[in-house]
C-alpha cells in the first residue's frame, strides 16, 4: 500500500529534496529571533512563495521543525524564526560552516492572479518571511505590491524611515522594512508596542486604511495574502470578506513529519463536496481564506 507521505513524494518528484545544508550566516535581534542564511541549491531553486523547510534542527533531536522562507537567492535560502522550545534553540546556537539536514521545499505556494494586480500583504510576527518572500517575487512585474508588517516584539530588522510615499497615512507613521524599502516595495509597519514611526493598532486597521485610500475600481483589482498566527489571519479573513476581495492565507500548525504521513497538522476546510479535514503541509500551506473553518 502506497502511503501519504510516498505519493506526496511521487507528485513532487524532482521539486522536494533532502540535502545537506551549510550555514552560511546568523544574525541576531532582539526577542530571541534569528535570521539563518542556508547554502541549499536544490531547495533554493525550487522553492516559492509561501514554501516551507522542514529542518533538523540539531543530532539529539530526531524530530524536524517547519520554518518558513524567507527568501531564496543564488544556492541559498534564509528562514527567520524565534525561539520557541528545545529545537529552535539549539538552532540558533549554530554557527556559519555547521551542517543542517533540509528537506524541502514543501506545500502549496502562494499563486497571484493576474487579474487582481495590487496585492496587500500582510504579516505577522514571524508570519513575516512569506511575505517578504512574495515581495521579492511581485517587485519589477505588472503586480504593485503593498505590505503590511506587525509586531508586538521589536522587529527582526532595523526600522527605517520610507522614502516612499504614503498620503493616505499621518506624516509620523514612516517606518518601513529596509529590504522591501530597497525594492521599491511600499510597507508600513504596525504594533500596539508604540515603536518609533509605527502606526498603533493591527495589521487589519492599517489595511482598513489602506483600502479606503483606493477608488472602487482600484479595491475591485486588489487580492490580499497573509500568514501570521490564526487570530490574525482569521480577522484577515474577515476583513476580506468586507471588502469583497480575494484572500489567500498560509496557515500555521504544528507538524511532525510535513509530507502528510501523519496527518497532524489537519485544519477544516469547506470544499465543493462539504467540509473536509485537510494536511497544512501538504494541501496547504496557502488556502483560499473563504474556505477555512476557523475555530
Amino acid at each position: 500500500m502506497i502511503t501519504a507521505a510516498q505519493k506526496y513524494a511521487q507528485r513532487n518528484r524532482g521539486t522536494l529534496f533532502v540535502e545537506d545544508g551549510e550555514v552560511v550566516s546568523i544574525e541576531a535581534y532582539p526577542g530571541e529571533q534569528f535570521i539563518m542564511c542556508i547554502r541549499a541549491p536544490k531547495c533554493a531553486a525550487a522553492a516559492k512563495a509561501g514554501s516551507f523547510v522542514h529542518i533538523n534542527c540539531d543530532a539529539t533531536l530526531p524530530m524536524r521543525r517547519p520554518l518558513s522562507i524567507m527568501r531564496a537567492t543564488d544556492d541559498c535560502i534564509e528562514v527567520l524564526y524565534k525561539i520557541v522550545g528545545e529545537g529552535l534553540h539549539l538552532l540558533a546556537g549554530k554557527r556559519p560552516g555547521d551542517l543542517l539536514s533540509i528537506l524541502g521545499p514543501i506545500g502549496r505556494p502562494f499563486e497571484p492572479s493576474p487579474e487582481y494586480p495590487n496585492a496587500l500583504l500582510i504579516g505577522g510576527g514571524v508570519g513575516i518571511p512569506p511575505m517578504v518572500f512574495l515581495a521579492e517575487t511581485l517587485r519589477d512585474t505588472a503586480w504593485k505590491p503593498m505590505a503590511i508588517l506587525g509586531s508586538e516584539i521589536p522587529f527582526p530588522f532595523t526600522l527605517e524611515k520610507s522614502k516612499i510615499p504614503t498620503p493616505w497615512l499621518a506624516d509620523d507613521i514612516v517606518s518601513a522594512m529596509p529590504k522591501l524599502e530597497s525594492w521599491g516595495v511600499p510597507s508600513r509597519l504596525t504594533s500596539l508596542s508604540d515603536f518609533d514611526g509605527c502606526y498603533r493598532g493591527y495589521v487589519t486597521d492599517l489595511a482598513d486604511a489602506w483600502m479606503q485610500s483606493l477608488d472602487a475600481s482600484e479595491r475591485s483589482r486588489t487580492e490580499v495574502f497573509a500568514c501570521g498566527p490564526t487570530p490574525m489571519l482569521r480577522a484577515v479573513a474577515e476583513f476580506a470578506q468586507r471588502y469583497d476581495l480575494p484572500c489567500q492565507v498560509s496557515l500555521e500548525e504544528f507538524m511532525a513529519c510535513a509530507v502528510g504521513g501523519c496527518a497532524g497538522c489537519t485544519v477544516n476546510i469547506e470544499t465543493p463536496d462539504g467540509p473536509a479535514m485537510k494536511r497544512v503541509c501538504v494541501d496547504g500551506p496557502v488556502f483560499d481564506a473563504a474556505t477555512v473553518v476557523w475555530q
